[in-house]
């Protein structure tokens, strides 16, 4: 899995990112932990690519989009969970 999600990091110009074994996606929702440096960018690049779909929200709403991208200011080590429309 960790070999997977660097590979989608490379892939996507993320930042590094880490997540632990209680990642989880369900049939609408993905709840992942995030490590140092991720940064929204990546997790709104992982949550569309996991759910299959552009149409998603954060239930924290750690991380937004507005003019430029996705922006906000995930802490390391915090579990976050986006979930499809």
């Amino acid at each position: 899995m960790f070999r997977l999600l660097s590979l989608m990091a490379l892939l996507f110009g993320a930042e590094a990112v880490r997540t632990d074994t209680s990642s989880s996606v369900s049939s609408n929702c993905a709840t992942f932990t995030v490590g140092s440096g991720t940064g929204c960018n990546w997790m709104c690049n992982y949550c569309s690519s996991v759910l299959q779909t552009n149409n998603y929200y954060f239930t924290d709403g750690v991380c937004t989009y507005q003019q430029g991208g996705c922006v906000g200011n995930p802490v390391s080590g915090n579990t976050y969970t986006c979930c499809s429309v």
